[in-house]
This record gives C-alpha cells, sequence and structure tokens, in this order.
C-alpha cells in the first residue's frame, strides 16, 4: 500500500461526470494533522449513496468525484496529539469526517445531526478547503474523532458494511426501544438495510416478522437470516391476519408503499420508523391518533453510538452477509446494486485489487463464474 508520509499520492476510482462511470484516478490528500488519523484502507462497502452521487442524483456533485463511506482499514500514521489510536490498529470511517463540534448535538454525540451539517466522508468540504474524497482509495486522513476502532476479532470485509447499513438500522432501533426481548418487530425490504435489521432484531430478542413483495426471499429470510415470520406484502390475507399485533416496524424499502396498511399492524402505542428514501408517505391521520402511533425517520448515527454498534456486532458475532469484488469490478457491483442482484451488500477488496503503483493497473475481467487477469500499462 501507500507509504507513510504526508501528502503521499492516492489512487483511487472517480466519477467524471454524472453517466457516474468509474476509473482510476490519482490524487492528493491533505497533510495529516495533529489530531488526525491516516489509513490504509483494505475494504470500502458500496452503498446506494455512491450512485445517487456519482450521478448527480442531487444536482449538487462536484467531480471528479471518489464515491465510499464504508470504510475499513488498517492505522498507516496519527497526529501527534491523537489519543485513541496506534499504528497497526484496525479501524472504520463511516459517512461522515468532521462537525462543528460545538453545537448541542456534536456535545452529545449526534454529530450526524450537527447544527452546521456534518462534513460527508465524499463530495464534502474538508477542513482544508478541499472536496473530501471517498473510500474508493488507497487512504485517507480523518480526524480521530471520526474514525472508530473495528474490533480486533472482528473481520474487516465484514465491518465495512456497518459503517452505514448497520448503523442506519441500529441507531432506530436502540432510539425507539427497539431492544427489548419479547416484542415484536416488522421490517419491510430485504436488502442491505433490511437484513441487518433482522439480525439485531434477533440479537435483541425480539420476534421478527420480514415483508417483501417477492415470495422468492422466504427461504432467504427464515432459514438463513432467522426471521420467525415472513409477508408477502401484497396479500391482503396475510397482512390482515397480523392486525395489531406487532410494536415496531422498520422500513428499509425506498420505493413508494402504502402506509396504511402497515400502521394498522402496529399496536396501541406503536412506532414505524423510516431509514428509506420514498419519494413520498401518505396515510391517514387517524390511523395515528385512534392508535396513539408514531411515524418517525433516521439517518445513520453519532460517533458514541457506532462504536457502540461495532462492538455489538462483535460481542453478538453479527455479520453482514456480503459479496467481496474487486475495485475494476465497482461499475458492474453499482449496476447490479441497482437491480438488487446483490445478497446483501458489496464491499470492495481495495488492498488486493487496487494497487499503488504510478504506471501499471491490474484490471481484473471478473465474472460471478471465474477470474482472468489482464494487466495494462
Amino acid at each position: 500500500m501507500s507509504s507513510a508520509n504526508d501528502n503521499a499520492e492516492c489512487l483511487g476510482w472517480a466519477a467524471r461526470d454524472p453517466s457516474g462511470h468509474l476509473s482510476p484516478y490519482k490524487f492528493s490528500r491533505r497533510a495529516i494533522g495533529s489530531e488526525d488519523v491516516s489509513l490504509d484502507i483494505t475494504h470500502c462497502g458500496i452503498c446506494y449513496a455512491d450512485v445517487a452521487w456519482t450521478r448527480n442524483k442531487g444536482g449538487h456533485s462536484k467531480y471528479p468525484l471518489v464515491p465510499g463511506h464504508e470504510i475499513t482499514g488498517v492505522v498507516r500514521q496519527v497526529g501527534s496529539h491523537v489519543k485513541h489510536f496506534k499504528v497497526g490498529d484496525h479501524v472504520g470511517v463511516g459517512t461522515y469526517v468532521n462537525s462543528c463540534r460545538e453545537c448541542e448535538y456534536c456535545n452529545d454525540g449526534l454529530e450526524v445531526h450537527c447544527s452546521k451539517g456534518p462534513v460527508l466522508t465524499f463530495d464534502g468540504i474538508d477542513v482544508d478547503g478541499t472536496v473530501t474524497k471517498g473510500g474508493y482509495s488507497s487512504y485517507i486522513v480523518v480526524h480521530e474523532r471520526y474514525c472508530f476502532r473495528v474490533p480486533d476479532n472482528y473481520p474487516l470485509e465484514l465491518a465495512a458494511p456497518l459503517l452505514c447499513a448497520g448503523i442506519t438500522v441500529y441507531t432506530p432501533m436502540i432510539r425507539h426501544n427497539m431492544n427489548q426481548p419479547g416484542k415484536t418487530l416488522g421490517v419491510i425490504g430485504l436488502g442491505g438495510l433490511g437484513h441487518l435489521a433482522v439480525k439485531f432484531g434477533k440479537a435483541f430478542g425480539l420476534k421478527v416478522t420480514v415483508f417483501s413483495t417477492s415470495l422468492s426471499k422466504k427461504e432467504e429470510a427464515v432459514s438463513r437470516l432467522g426471521a420467525d415470520n415472513f409477508v408477502v406484502s401484497s396479500d391482503e390475507q396475510q397482512m390482515s391476519a397480523l392486525a395489531n399485533s406487532l410494536d415496531f416496524i422498520i422500513d428499509t424499502a425506498s420505493g413508494d408503499i402504502p402506509f396504511d396498511p402497515y400502521l394498522s399492524l402496529l399496536k396501541t402505542a406503536g412506532v414505524l420508523v423510516l431509514v428509506g428514501f420514498p419519494s413520498e408517505v401518505k396515510f391517514s391521520p387517524v390511523t395515528l391518533i385512534l392508535g396513539m402511533k408514531t411515524v418517525s425517520g433516521s439517518v445513520t448515527g453519532g460517533t458514541k453510538q457506532t462504536q457502540e454498534m461495532l462492538n455489538f456486532c462483535a460481542l453478538h458475532k453479527i455479520y453482514p452477509e456480503i459479496e467481496v469484488v474487486p475495485i475494476q469490478y465497482s461499475n458492474e457491483a453499482l449496476e447490479r446494486m441497482i437491480k438488487k442482484d446483490v445478497k446483501y451488500r458489496f464491499v470492495i477488496d481495495i488492498a488486493n485489487s487496487l494497487k499503488c503503483r504510478v504506471q501499471t493497473y491490474y484490471y481484473i475481467l471478473w465474472s460471478r463464474d471465474y477470474i482472468s487477469p489482464l494487466a495494462w500499462s
């Protein structure tokens, strides 16, 4: 991997325009500060945010854009005032790399809700005024506050998806007391976020029901992930059979769905949490008022809770279901993710596929059945 020198050349893959196509890109990271940690990236999870930003879905992407905010790696250098990390530590970086550190939310360990807005891991504005670049790259420099210790017994490739997908479902589950053994939880959607919600739910001792539009996911949900029940959401009979039976529902899907049928499944004072991004949310106020129910939203989590989640996963052996791919497969992986053709998270093997060499890259022709190496200069 890269040398430990300040401003050492960083090799990454970047999109140059809204086509979102990624290709090799060389750039410089900012110099390491006294409270910074520099880490060699070993793995980076692929999130739908990578699609949204590389393709300029929000209309504010700054090119060249290096995506990736589910980062794990090994500390290569620390600043003179760093207190919590040393060279060789296994660490992770999530969806943001800085915040004001002064507002009430930062003071409460909720930096993701910083009053001035958190600095995103990619396509944000860093402390030196440069545009942040994400984990599809050889190394990264981050203030130690936004760096997390990955427990020694937890594989780095499996830890990567926890830094976005994992904390995104863990945070609202803790906030809304979805960790009470014996309670009932519904999980809408069985993708990168949904499958982790199921795993957390079971670890918390909940009775978990998975809702999906596809019957083909039943075996996976029940036999592999341990869900107690599976419901095809379009089947009115199956849905009505669960009326007033759930304490909580977490909606991990981003598609538009009818919310009244799900709210009718909640017990009195039940909670439905949105962590996906549907284009609109519609429901009858009566559904909420008569049952004293709550609809809430959530997005990732603060630094304190992120570290707590990593420790919890290590203690309870909660591991994401992943497919490891080389950086050269990233464009295909993004397309497959859009088509929901992954169980359940792609993770890029940065250490073994992104070689830090100035002249030569190794391009790997990858399919699900074989790997064939091809070098080019």
